[in-house]
């Protein structure tokens, strides 16, 4: 498959739903690794190596496959406290808790934890269990690549302080509405971000998830944003 070339240095993987793997080529960073969903069913083997494990919250379509993918690998899983707490005690041998705000370093990269607009809850034997609060995460590389991937969110006007203090180049918006933003909230997202680019994600996995990244391309269209659809497996450079 030919990349796309959005530059600086990072390769990007689109698992489907919101699961991304992002590598400099000297630290790779999985994110939301739910890696059996419906649109792409990849194996641990396939993906590689990961250095760091992202979870944005609790639900088990973003932790996914985070516990044997650690245990693969040796990755180092990253999530807001309560959740990593979970995630050792689930057997993730290597785990870090932070919060909102915070800035974690890591192998050159600087992970800082930011806000998001949802819920978060871990699934123990049937019964749902409280798992801190949803977050996204701000990626900075060591050549100077910002990344932003929100996690799943409503819109809110914070996404400004985001702008102002990190400054992404790339924003990994969701866009599937019902659970999520929709393309017309994603649209307001991209205008309070202003990233260089934008891959939607969290939509098409499930019926409920409705909408498309036409519809937000048609929504900034003109606005210097550059919307990249990924199909599931493909990788942007």
């Amino acid at each position: 498959m030919s990349p796309t070339t959005i530059g600086r240095g990072v390769s990007i993987t689109w698992y489907g739903h919101s699961a991304f793997k992002l590598t400099d080529g000297k630290v790779s960073v999985v994110i939301d690794p739910w890696l059996s969903n419906p649109l792409r069913n990849t194996p641990l083997e396939q993906v590689g190596k990961v250095d760091l494990i992202l979870v944005t919250h609790g639900h088990g379509d973003h932790v996914g496959e985070t516990v044997p993918l650690a245990k693969k690998t040796g990755a180092t899983v990253l999530a807001i406290h309560e959740l990593s707490v979970i995630l050792a005690n689930q057997g993730a041998a290597a785990t870090i808790g932070m919060n909102k705000g915070g800035m974690v370093p890591f192998h050159g990269l600087q992970i800082t934890m930011t806000n998001a607009i949802h819920s978060s809850a871990v699934d123990e034997g049937g019964k749902l269990v409280a798992a801190g609060d949803p977050g996204g995460f701000v990626i900075r590389f060591p050549n100077g690549f910002i990344a932003y991937h929100a996690g799943d969110t409503a819109v809110f006007k914070d996404m400004e302080l985001i702008r102002e203090l990190y400054k992404p180049d790339l924003a990994m918006l969701p866009i599937g509405s019902h659970y999520v933003m929709t393309p017309r909230e994603a649209a307001l997202a991209c205008r309070l971000l202003q990233p260089r680019w934008v891959i939607p994600m969290h939509y098409g996995t499930f019926p409920v998830l409705t909408g498309t990244p036409e519809e937000l391309r048609q929504l900034i269209k003109g606005e210097g944003i550059e919307v990249i659809a990924l199909k599931p497996g493909e990788t942007v450079d």
